[in-house]
């Protein structure tokens, strides 16, 4: 009977890792922090996740959001020497969507032509499908 039991618990267990295999993982970044660090640690983890398969999705807003503009550039972090910026463009390179809050260009008096190439304007709706996503995490920093 034990035996029976832990084998119904290893074919359940299996079934719901494939499930998950199936579905594919996703992960929604929403980064509103002004912090360098906080910027570049989610960048850091972004990265990883999407090294690891995830499908990584990010949202920048407020003052984060200077970081999908063209002239902006911060300084570099260490150990690895890279600003939040360059990680987020590895992470676009990779395929992950990068996209500005609805309120952060009219507000800090910029339009799209202002972003860099990748970065987008999110829409609400499709950013709350997105949240309410049962396969999809959400990370905010």
């Amino acid at each position: 009977m034990k035996m029976i039991k832990i084998a119904l618990l290893a074919l359940l267990t299996s079934i719901s890792f494939l499930t998950q295999a199936e579905d594919g993982q996703k992960a929604l970044i929403t980064l509103t922090s002004e912090q360098q660090q906080t910027r570049g640690m989610a960048m850091v983890l972004a990265n990883s996740m999407q090294t690891q398969g995830v499908q990584v999705d990010v949202l920048l807003c407020d003052s984060a959001g200077d970081m999908a503009l063209q002239n902006y550039q911060s300084m570099p972090l260490k150990p690895k020497n890279v600003t939040p910026e360059q990680l987020m463009q590895k992470l676009i390179k990779s395929g992950a969507s990068v996209k500005v809050c609805a309120l952060y260009l009219p507000n800090a008096g910029k339009n799209k032509d202002a972003l860099i190439e990748g970065v987008s304007v999110a829409k609400p709706p499709e950013m709350a499908k997105m949240l309410m996503a049962p396969n999809t995490k959400v990370f905010n920093f």
